[in-house]
């Protein structure tokens, strides 16, 4: 299966819920933004290498606590890689892992299309309050077009109660609240995904949460 979690704007955690989501669904995560990567990454080849035919997708994994096949951080880098590539790249990664989490670049721009379209699932990642839900919106509707079925919503970062039923009515997808919490703001940077980390914390049990919805609707 791969699994792209995508969000209607930016600054919403969306990387950070799919760095922990890989690890709950013991799954590899795919740093698919070319142009402003988030994920762990080590020297070696990346995303960039494989998308400009100038790596193998298997070279480009790096082992971890989470398994990330990595993107690139340079403007020349991000300009060679032929992203209509992507979804070839994939179908080795897949069969050797399983589950393939897509980390999709943030917002509604051109190139958040083709990890979608290659995607056999989605979860939106939002903020957890009622003026974010036309941007979560937009982004169903167009992983709906790109035949990517919405399997579950992340309301991330949530401090008070949020807009949960409201959430469920209006994109027709179960929804898992993600408390804010700074294990899961470090968790990238410190490579420790916060089921490892503190498995029995509030976070990860929303994490496993949002993992097991995608194991039911995917």
């Amino acid at each position: 299966m791969i699994l792209a979690v995508a969000s209607g704007k930016g600054g919403v955690g969306k990387s950070t819920v799919a760095y922990n989501l890989a690890a709950a669904l013991d799954a590899i995560v795919v740093d698919g933004d070319l142009g402003m990567a988030n994920l762990p990454a080590d020297r070696g080849p990346t995303l960039h290498d494989v998308l400009a035919g100038r790596a193998d997708p298997q070279e480009a994994v790096q082992a971890g606590p989470v398994t990330v096949l990595p993107c690139g951080r340079s403007l020349a880098g991000a300009r060679a890689a032929d992203v209509s590539n992507l979804g070839d790249a994939l179908a080795p990664v897949e069969r050797e892992h399983g589950t393939v989490v897509i980390d999709c670049p943030a917002g509604l721009r051109a190139d958040v299309g083709v990890p979608l379209a290659v995607a056999d699932a989605a979860v939106v990642v939002a903020a957890p309050e009622p003026f974010a839900l036309a941007d979560a919106l937009r982004t169903r509707e167009l992983a709906r077009e790109l035949d990517a079925p919405l399997s579950a919503v992340a309301l991330n970062r949530v401090v008070d109660d949020p807009p949960t039923p409201t959430v469920r009515s209006a994109l027709g997808a179960p929804v898992a609240s993600i408390p804010a919490d700074p294990r899961l703001g470090r968790s990238i940077e410190a490579e420790e995904p916060v089921v490892d980390a503190a498995p029995a914390s509030e976070p990860a049990a929303a994490v496993s949460s949002l993992a097991a919805q995608v194991e039911r609707n995917s």
